[in-house]
């Protein structure tokens, strides 16, 4: 064995080690909401408030705000702050996409304009908060999205569960949010192994 090849096998055994190392320091938190006084525990988001000295970057792909069947699919979609949404109508009607502020600030309220069945249009999310979208032509639709400050949420099923992919060890606060309920705090704890957070949201 040459020289070369003595020094690039301890390098990328050191290089594979620390992307375990890595791996085995992040788990999946999950668990279930409890929603009382609501009628589903469904479409609550549950989001990491902060990983400090951690910045996060956009995602390159667009995720997508569709109309279809006179109904904003998905009802809720989480985003990473600074995330560009496509909003794209599948309906063969006109439709119109606004919302009357952001995070109850009616300074950011925004009206994109109405476009015909096959069109997208795309907007960047840089507020954080809940932004709920209305149509001037279908006033009976309604959707949100939710800007989150870092890549760590989940919105729950129809039962209350929700999992987050991948969380950094670390000790962190758990939030909720959701059309109905009150937001909600919870301490959490990340270590090598999955752990479980189980919280209740009220009306």
């Amino acid at each position: 064995m040459n020289k070369s090849k003595r020094i690039a096998f301890p390098v990328i055994a050191l290089l594979a080690l620390g992307s375990f190392a890595a791996a085995a320091r992040a788990a999946d938190v999950s668990g279930k909401v409890v929603a009382q006084g609501m009628r589903s525990p469904e479409n609550i988001v549950v989001y990491i408030d902060a990983i400090p000295g951690k910045t996060f970057t956009p995602p390159a792909q667009h995720p997508v705000m569709n109309q279809a069947h006179l109904a904003y699919a998905p009802h809720v979609l989480p985003v990473l702050k600074g995330t560009t949404v496509d909003f794209k109508n599948d309906d063969p009607v006109g439709h119109n996409v606004y919302w009357p502020a952001i995070n109850h600030n009616r300074k950011l309220a925004h009206n994109m304009g109405t476009w015909p069945q096959g069109i997208s249009k795309p907007f960047t999310f840089n507020d954080l908060g809940d932004v709920p979208l209305l149509c001037n032509v279908h006033p009976e639709m309604s959707g949100y999205i939710f800007v989150a400050p870092t890549p760590y949420f989940a919105v729950t099923d129809k039962e209350g569960a929700y999992t987050i992919k991948n969380v950094p060890a670390g000790q962190y606060t758990l939030k909720t949010w959701s059309e109905e309920a009150k937001p909600t705090t919870q301490a959490l704890t990340v270590g090598a192994g999955a752990a479980t957070a189980n919280l209740t949201v009220k009306k």
